[in-house]
C-alpha cells in the first residue's frame, strides 16, 4: 500500500501546528500542541503499518502473507492511552497554576490555615469528650455496690502477665 498523500499532508500539518503551538508560553497552548502532536504520531504509526489485509487470525485456507500486522494497532492504542494520561496530568498542572495565580501572595497557605483550625477544633472536642468519659466511668465505679474480691485481682494479674508474655513472643 502506498501512503495516502492526504494523510501524509495531514500528519505534517498536525506536527507543524503542534510544535509551533507548544512553543508558546501558556500551559493551555502547550496542552493543545501536545494533543496535536499525539494525533500526528498516531497517523504516522497508521501510515507506517503497511498494506491492509485480512484479520490476524490463522485459519484453514488463509495465506500468512495476506494477514495484516496487529502490532501497529497495539502501538496506536498504547499511544492513545499514554496521550490521555499525559493530558490529564497537564490539565491538573494547568488547574493548579491557575489556582495559585488566583491566590496571589498567600499561595498554598489558605488551605493549610483552614485545615489547621479544623484539626485544632477536632482535637479540643476529643479532649473534652475524653475527660467527660473518664468522669462518667469514675462515677459509675464509685456508685457500684460491688465488693473488692482479692481472687479477682489475682486472676486479672495472671491474665495481664499472660498477655505481656504473648506480645513478647510475637515480636
Amino acid at each position: 500500500m502506498t501512503a495516502s498523500l492526504t494523510l501524509v499532508i495531514l500528519m505534517a500539518v498536525l506536527f507543524g501546528a503542534g510544535i509551533s503551538v507548544m512553543l508558546e508560553r501558556s500551559l493551555t497552548r502547550v496542552l493543545i500542541g501536545f494533543l496535536l502532536v499525539g494525533n500526528a504520531v498516531n497517523i504516522l504509526i497508521y501510515l507506517m503499518s503497511g498494506a491492509p489485509g485480512l484479520a490476524p487470525i490463522l485459519g484453514e485456507g488463509v495465506d500468512e502473507g495476506e494477514i495484516s500486522d496487529p502490532l501497529p494497532q497495539a502501538f496506536v492504542l498504547t499511544a492513545i492511552v499514554i496521550n490521555l494520561g499525559i493530558t490529564a496530568f497537564m490539565l491538573a498542572l494547568i488547574y493548579r497554576s491557575w489556582w495559585l495565580a488566583k491566590l496571589g501572595a498567600k499561595g498554598d497557605l489558605v488551605d493549610d490555615e483552614a485545615e489547621l483550625a479544623e484539626d485544632a477544633e477536632e482535637t479540643a472536642d476529643l479532649i473534652r469528650s475524653s475527660a467527660a468519659d473518664d468522669e462518667a466511668i469514675q462515677s459509675l465505679i464509685e456508685a457500684s455496690d460491688e465488693e473488692f474480691d482479692p481472687l479477682d485481682e489475682e486472676l486479672e494479674r495472671e491474665a495481664s502477665t499472660r498477655d505481656t508474655d504473648d506480645e513478647g513472643a510475637r515480636r
